[in-house]
């Protein structure tokens, strides 16, 4: 079975999560049920309902990130000599050709990638474009509203 990769940092911040939820958010919940049984009648008690769905959301992600963390390839991208080639754990700077624009994108595992952060997937059509090029190249990604051209202005392991 293939293991997901994941950056170490992005390890560590999944870690943080479970940790959040197992020792913050999961008692929270579990006062809240108690709090609204102790109003009576469960079944229209929507507090009770509320808490109990609540409870069980986080019980799933707490499954979830188990799961993730002990399946999971951690790799130390500060460990990687890869020089200017793009490799999983890259920070690629790249200027779309049309508009010379700048956008700078870290290649991260799928269960890490957050665009809010400008982390993209290993897996995503950018990532996969620019995966075994190097600083200089011009790459093609098929996008939804057509091509789009882009060099690579710089590859960095930080």
């Amino acid at each position: 079975m293939a293991r997901d990769p994941l950056t170490k940092e992005g390890a560590e911040r999944l870690r943080e999560e479970l940790a959040r939820l197992k020792k913050v958010d999961r008692p929270k919940i579990i006062a809240a049920i108690a709090e609204a049984r102790a109003h009576g009648d469960l079944k229209e008690n929507a507090e009770y309902h509320a808490a109990r769905e609540q409870q069980s959301f986080t019980e799933g992600r707490i499954q979830v990130l188990e799961s993730t963390i002990s399946g999971a390839h951690v790799i130390d991208i500060s460990t990687l000599n890869a020089g200017s080639r793009v490799v999983f754990g890259a920070t690629v700077t790249l200027s779309e050709e049309e508009t010379a624009a700048h956008t700078t994108y870290q290649i991260v595992g799928n269960l890490e990638a957050d665009i809010k952060h400008k982390r993209i997937a290993v897996s995503s059509p950018m990532a996969r474009a620019l995966i075994g090029q190097e600083e200089g190249d011009v790459v093609v990604v098929r996008a939804p509203a057509g091509d789009r051209a882009y060099e690579i202005v710089s590859v960095e392991y930080i």
